[in-house]
């Protein structure tokens, strides 16, 4: 389904929240069905967007083909306009994970349309935030301007490779400065939910607050923290793994919603 489908095939008569699933870095959306199947057993609507470089049988980034943060805040930016076209009174959240929680933080900044933002894993990753090895993330991303001059791109097997050149030179800059990669001239004042998983070593805890204190207005935010010991048998709380085992952080989500909901 292309963003141009968004919204067309789903109840016309729901009033139930439509969710939009914002990819994590080098994660396609196919990676999302649990996600998506979750929310729909709690009669929610969840559409999971494409990451550039990663759907099956896209493009990969390369010399000729390059993309920027703007660019992929621009597909959540069309999604929202598809389901307020289809759609114009149920409620749109935009759930971001890692990568995709700086995008969705970045729509919702600069664009209009979004009832509410969820944000998993989402932080500002400057390279003082990761105790013990900082020194190694600051200089893994300052080979990054190096390594995309000679290929064109982020070749294998770095860090989120094949990556294109634009992004994941702003996404260097981020680590080595701690400033997002968009324009953040006014805070998130939408109801907000900040999820962290505990022990996440790709987002700190530090880089989490960071992100909450630079890019939201005080108050506007919830944070749940998901804890080692709120972890089901059988299921995770890590980076990636969660979205195998989503039904917690999906009942999260709708519990917190509906609070929001019934303040409103």
């Amino acid at each position: 389904m292309t963003s141009t489908d968004i919204g067309a095939s789903m109840d016309p008569h729901s009033e139930a929240p439509i969710v939009l699933i914002a990819p994590a870095m080098a994660i396609g959306s196919r990676f999302y069905t649990p996600v998506v199947r979750a929310f729909g057993e709690h009669g929610w609507d969840a559409h999971a967007l494409p990451r550039r470089g990663f759907e099956r049988g896209g493009p990969r980034a390369a010399r000729a083909h390059d993309w920027s943060y703007a660019d992929e805040i621009d597909t959540i930016t069309d999604a929202v306009t598809q389901l307020r076209r289809h759609h114009p009174t149920r409620p749109v959240i935009v759930l971001g994970h890692s990568l995709g929680a700086q995008l969705a933080a970045g729509h919702v900044i600069n664009h209009p349309g979004v009832d509410g933002l969820v944000t998993i894993g989402g932080c500002l990753p400057h390279h003082r935030h990761f105790a013990g090895y900082g020194l190694h993330v600051a200089a893994m991303a300052a080979m990054i301007p190096a390594l995309t001059a000679a290929f064109g791109y982020l070749p294998p097997p770095a860090f989120g490779a094949p990556g294109a050149r634009t992004m994941m030179r702003e996404w260097a800059r981020m680590v080595l400065t701690g400033r997002p990669p968009f324009p953040a001239q006014r805070p998130i004042d939408i109801p907000a939910l900040v999820i962290a998983l505990e022990n996440d070593s790709l987002a700190p805890e530090s880089g989490i607050d960071d992100f909450a204190r630079t890019l939201f207005e005080p108050g506007a935010a919830t944070r749940w923290d998901y804890r080692a010991t709120d972890v089901p048998p059988g299921a995770s709380n890590g980076h990636i793994e969660w979205v195998r085992t989503p039904e917690p952080v999906v009942e999260r989500v709708v519990t917190w919603w509906k609070a929001v909901a019934t303040v409103a």
